[in-house]
């Protein structure tokens, strides 16, 4: 029994990571872009339900869908497009003005509103990759007593999920195979990564006769990218291969671990040097004292036998009664004696040693690697310690002046030895906290993707509180303060993405890269 238990908690053990391979608030974020496409004919005086699909935003007053889904609005005149977001309370007309059939691929433009923007994926798709559909299934809406005036309200969005499956392809352009479960609804919705990032656009399943299929097709990225290219649209896209905050976290451990142990050796490596130059100091101090006292030893015994001759000749000049002679020989004498007394009593004791020692200049600043980040630095990306899921791994420029304010209009407050600051966009569905760490250089953006609630939530206390521009008045600080301690309660613990920067002095040219 104890056995079977044993290979039970294993056997779960290495389900664990399977069942937790998406994010779930990657995908939710994600869901956010995504938007149900209604086909209405209208008679001047009633609206009938035509048709549906789903789309996603690629900028914010673009929506991306199957040309299919809206294929009859090129024929029949009367027919409206209506863009229904999955959150909020405001819908949009749109129509189409990019139509490409042949990779089933069509674009409407908004006649009015913003919606979250999706990011796309670049990079190869792996063999049996987990994945989700995202969209509007009919077959849910019938299952619920859907109206059309239900259809055109905004209303959530329905995740199914299943893998990759390589090596099998339309002929008429290039496709993902898949397992998530479509149905008739889900044409030109996203197939996405655990992460969150758009793979392709769902287009048909593997049965065509009207039936909800087993397996589908999605566009690639690669048909997306040209369709958007010749619409002149540019897309959200990464090529940072998905991970979750827990891959992350342990990478980053690991990496600071390897770092703690590498200052760890290179400081005892210094400690060791700074030893040996201590001790090679000392030595040279040693024999320059001794060299210096055997130096004036041996000068004070010359001026002793110089102070003798020279009084011994003062002294038979003076019993010649020569005493003018004798006078100046015996001066001589006594200034020798005086010089010789002078050299030996001043002669470089053995406590001098100490004062004596001279470090390399290499060790004269040892423990003083303090660095100046006032003015403009580089910060490049550490894709090692980060998770990114939607932004692009790009430089960013930092300004940073005493103070904590940076690039002259966002203040910084301190906390212990670091600086942080909260930041919520005018425009944009996102909230972020940046922190930088002057002792290392290093700056941490930690980013969240919230629903349209948190997000009103969030602006509302940038409202009421105002934090623009830089000054180190108590009362600002306070603030950013307060609307970091708000935002902590607002939002949950893990964020969306996290990057990891590592800063260096230095000017992004104009051509350089920008976030």
């Amino acid at each position: 029994m104890v056995a079977f238990l044993r290979r039970l908690c294993l056997v779960l053990a290495l389900a664990m990571p399977a069942m937790a391979r998406a994010e779930q608030q990657d995908i939710a974020a994600a869901a956010r872009g995504v938007v149900r496409v209604v086909l209405v004919a209208t008679d001047g005086s009633e609206a009938y339900f035509v048709g549906h699909g789903s789309g996603l935003a690629v900028a914010p007053d673009k929506v991306l869908t199957n040309a299919h889904v809206v294929e009859l609005t090129r024929e029949e005149k009367n027919l409206v497009i209506g863009v229904i977001p999955s959150e909020g309370r405001k819908t949009f007309g749109g129509r189409v003005i990019a139509y490409s059939p042949g990779n089933d691929l069509a674009l409407i433009q908004l006649e009015e509103g913003s919606l979250p923007v999706s990011t796309f994926y670049a990079g190869a798709v792996g063999d049996g990759q987990h994945v989700t559909a995202i969209g509007y299934p009919g077959t849910v809406d019938r299952a619920q007593g859907l109206g059309l005036k239900q259809m055109v309200e905004p209303l959530g969005t329905v995740k199914t999920s299943g893998n990759t499956s390589s090596g099998r392809s339309t002929q008429s352009f290039d496709t993902i195979l898949h397992t998530a479960p479509l149905a008739a609804g889900n044409s030109g919705g996203p197939l996405v990564d655990d992460c969150g990032r758009v793979l392709g656009v769902n287009s048909f399943g593997s049965v065509s006769d009207g039936n909800d299929a087993e397996f589908g097709f999605a566009v690639s990225w690669r048909e997306v990218a040209s369709f958007l290219r010749q619409a002149g649209v540019s897309s959200l896209h990464t090529v940072v291969p998905c991970r979750s905050m827990a891959e992350a976290d342990a990478a980053e451990a690991a990496i600071t671990q390897r770092e703690a142990q590498a200052t760890e050796q290179s400081e005892r490596a210094q400690a060791d040097a700074h030893e040996a130059a201590m001790d090679k100091a000392r030595d040279d101090a040693e024999r320059g004292v001794i060299s210096a006292r055997e130096n004036a030893m041996a000068g004070a015994a010359v001026l002793l036998a110089i102070a003798v001759l020279c009084l011994g000749a003062g002294g038979l000049f003076y019993t010649q009664k020569r005493e003018r002679r004798a006078t100046w020989w015996l001066a001589g004498g006594g200034i020798a004696l005086f010089g010789a007394l002078g050299l030996f009593f001043l002669k470089p004791s053995f406590s001098s040693i100490d004062e004596r020692i001279v470090l390399p200049d290499d060790h004269k600043a040892v423990g003083n690697n303090a660095y100046a980040w006032a003015g403009d630095n580089i910060c490049r990306i550490d894709v090692n310690r980060s998770r990114l899921t939607v932004s692009q791994a790009n430089d960013v420029p930092f300004h940073w002046a005493e103070g904590g304010c940076v690039d002259g209009q966002t203040q910084y407050v301190s906390v212990g030895t670091k600086w942080q600051r909260p930041t919520i966009p005018d425009k944009g569905h996102f909230v972020s906290i940046s922190e930088f760490d002057p002792a290392t250089g290093q700056l941490r953006i930690q980013r969240w993707l919230p629903d349209m609630d948190v997000m009103d939530k969030a602006r509302a206390l940038v409202k009421d509180m105002s934090v623009k521009g830089c000054g180190a008045d108590s009362d600002r600080l306070a603030r950013i303060s307060a609307l970091r301690s708000d935002l902590s309660a607002l939002l949950p613990a893990q964020p969306n993405e996290r990057l990891v920067y590592r800063c260096q002095k230095g000017r992004l040219t104009p051509a350089g890269p920008q976030n």
